[in-house]
């Protein structure tokens, strides 16, 4: 199971869940604080910021950060949840979250993950570069894109609740 949260979250989110491993997706990584419970070696920390293009001062959501994050959603054991958490719980972390979905179950329809995201949390808003380099990298021909059009946008919101995204 993936829980998905915000900085402000990931504490209580880990604590909660009795989660084993951390995905962190936000530009400023050196605010994240791993919480003891969870192994240094099962948390990933991927410095990014919510962008769609290419901007000064930024760091774009690049192939190489998405070839990251499948290769250790690849690697978890799922003996325990995954926490995927970038600083609101709204963008970065939400398309992350759709695309370990989407990678650890390469034959499920990528429309019905983006319901079930969208009936878990009112603001869940993935990152539309985040979608479109997992949607490549999967050689998912589009469908993660298509699925999140049909999603729509979310409620605006500073920070989203925590939520869990199912993966069967």
């Amino acid at each position: 199971m993936i829980h998905v949260c915000s900085l402000a979250a990931l504490p209580s989110t880990v604590q909660a869940t009795g989660a084993s491993h951390i995905l962190t997706v936000m530009g400023d990584i050196s605010r994240v604080q791993r919480p003891a419970s969870v192994r240094e070696a099962n948390h990933l920390m991927i410095s990014m910021d919510d962008i769609s293009e290419p901007a000064d001062g930024f760091v774009t959501p690049s192939e190489q950060h998405i070839d990251k994050v499948l290769t250790f959603v690849r690697g978890w054991d799922r003996q325990a949840p995954l926490v995927v958490h970038c600083y609101a719980g709204i963008s970065r972390s939400t398309a992350s979250a759709f695309a370990a979905a989407c990678a650890l179950n390469p034959h499920r329809d990528e429309a019905v993950i983006a319901r079930q995201m969208r009936r878990a949390s009112p603001t869940a808003y993935p990152n539309r570069l985040i979608v479109s380099l997992a949607d490549r990298a999967l050689g998912r021909d589009g469908r993660m894109l298509r699925a999140l059009d049909e999603m729509g946008p979310g409620d605006m919101s500073i920070e989203g609740r925590p939520f869990r995204v199912d993966l069967e």
